[in-house]
C-alpha cells in the first residue's frame, strides 16, 4: 500500500486516492470537471464528485511538489565537468 506524501496536501487523503499515479488522478479529475460542467449531474452526486475532485487536486499538487523537490539543475563547472544544485523555480 502506498504511503501518503509528507506534505500537508497529502496527509488526510483516502488510501484509494493516495494509491493513484499523478496521471491517473489527473485523468479522473478531468472527467469530474467534464461531468460537473455538463450540468447533467444531480445535486447530491455533484457534491460527492466535487469533494473527490478536491481530493484529487490535492493529491496531484502533492505529487508535483514531491517531483519539484527532486529536480536538480545541471551546472557546467568550467573544467568540462558538471555539478548539480537544487532547482529554484520560484
Amino acid at each position: 500500500m502506498a504511503k501518503a506524501p509528507n506534505t500537508k496536501a497529502g496527509k488526510d487523503l483516502p488510501p484509494e486516492i493516495i494509491a493513484l499515479s499523478f496521471e491517473d488522478a489527473l485523468r479522473e479529475l478531468e472527467d469530474i470537471v467534464d461531468r460537473l460542467e455538463s450540468g447533467n449531474v444531480n445535486l447530491d452526486e455533484s457534491i460527492d464528485i466535487y469533494t473527490r475532485g478536491t481530493q484529487l487536486k490535492r493529491h496531484c499538487e502533492s505529487k508535483l511538489g514531491d517531483a519539484k523537490a527532486r529536480i536538480d539543475k545541471i551546472i557546467p563547472d568550467g573544467n568540462g565537468g558538471v555539478s548539480t544544485e537544487p532547482l529554484d523555480v520560484e
